[in-house]
């Protein structure tokens, strides 16, 4: 009775600091790859404001934890796109700390087909250290659809991650802890974690909406609600030039995983090595 008791005190903490360490893009993409020869680089700025407040497997806690990421997204073609990320956190008293590096190559559907909805196909393979991420090795296929109907858009990333090398149990973990960590801390398998956006735009200047994150669990094994992450991000763009993005909002976890409270910011810039004059713009402007 006492292990099984252990095990579910964990539940509330260790699925925070499984999955909330995935908090340095938090980001819903569009199918629209770059133009070719277009550079888009973004920060990404992410303050975990209330999260987990211990570690737990090895892992750091959430809670005050600053997430920069710098992310690079080259333009190749009509229908392709490669970008690479770089992870940092940052937390009084620890400095600034390299978290980790991916690289993202897309393709999409060609504009010439004209599919009524955009779609398109990320992978996302790369390593993060074992205190900030479990697995530290992983890869992640994320289709994505979306489509602009007027002043109104919507987007659908329906990820799909695999941990290639979890971290290991330390020396004494009970075999129902072991269970509970296989099961829903650091699954085996394929996990399944859908985002999704709408968002209005009542003129050329800025639009607004919300932001959709969520962590279901393995496929085949999906946790219960209570286990699951769900979290919600209203959100605003501003388009204040054609080479310039900007998003930021506040996100609310809405399940006991999840870490409660998130402030984020987006700023990106393009830079267009051929073609100087090309009109840029954000999805759905």
């Amino acid at each position: 009775m006492k292990t099984i008791l252990s095990v579910l005190l964990l539940t509330g903490v260790a699925l925070s600091a499984a999955r909330a360490q995935d908090n340095y893009e938090i980001q819903v993409y569009p199918s629209e790859t770059m133009d070719p020869g277009v550079l888009l680089v973004e920060l990404h700025s992410n303050y975990t404001v209330e999260g987990s407040t211990t570690s737990q497997f090895g892992q750091l806690p959430t809670q005050g934890q600053e997430h920069e990421t710098v992310e690079l997204t080259q333009g190749l073609n009509d229908w392709s796109e490669v970008g690479f990320y770089v992870f940092t956190e940052e937390k009084n008293g620890t400095g600034v700390q390299w978290v980790g590096d991916h690289i993202r190559p897309r393709v999409r559907v060609p504009p010439s087909w004209h599919w009524p909805v955009g779609v398109s196909v990320s992978n996302e393979f790369g390593y993060a250290r074992a205190a900030y991420s479990n697995p530290t090795w992983s890869w992640q296929m994320m289709p994505i659809v979306d489509q602009t109907l007027g002043k109104w858009y919507w987007s659908v990333n329906t990820t799909m991650d695999w941990g290639i090398h979890p971290t290991g149990l330390p020396p004494g973990t009970s075999a129902a802890q072991r269970q509970y960590y296989y099961r829903v801390v650091s699954p085996r398998g394929i996990t399944f974690g859908p985002a999704a956006t709408v968002t209005y735009q009542p003129n050329k200047l800025f639009n607004f909406g919300v932001e959709y994150y969520g962590y279901w669990g393995e496929f085949g094994h999906f946790l219960s609600l209570h286990n699951q992450q769900q979290q919600f991000f209203p959100v605003v763009n501003l388009f204040v030039s054609p080479k310039w993005e900007i998003n930021f909002g506040a996100g609310w976890g809405a399940t006991a995983a999840t870490d409660h409270l998130i402030v984020k910011g987006i700023v990106g810039h393009y830079f267009d090595w051929h073609r100087p004059h090309m009109h840029l713009h954000a999805p759905g402007s």
